[in-house]
């Protein structure tokens, strides 16, 4: 559903003479342990676009986890590195 819900965006925005920006990352092994302020540093060291730097801080914002063991689940934790698996990361961009 994402990719049809995107392509018809795609539609309306070149059928009305716009241009289409994307970003594709795939965060799956590339960024599975590093810590979220490391990764974040070394997108400012790279002079990354700020607006892109607060969107992957937006999506990394106020992660938590807990574990489940024979029924019963542990407090919850902050994740403070790695990327969520299985999240869906993207967003468009029409000018």
């Amino acid at each position: 559903m994402q990719l049809l819900h995107m392509m018809d965006d795609w539609t309306l925005c070149l059928e009305k003479g716009g241009q289409i920006d994307a970003i594709y990352s795939d965060f799956e092994k590339a960024y599975d342990k590093i810590p979220h302020k490391r990764l974040i540093s070394k997108l400012h060291s790279y002079m990354i676009d700020e607006g892109v730097i607060k969107w992957i801080v937006i999506f990394l914002k106020a992660r938590k986890y807990r574990v489940r063991v024979n029924g019963s689940y542990s407090g919850w934790h902050n994740v403070t590195s790695g990327i969520p698996q299985g999240s869906v990361f993207w967003d468009q961009f029409c000018f």
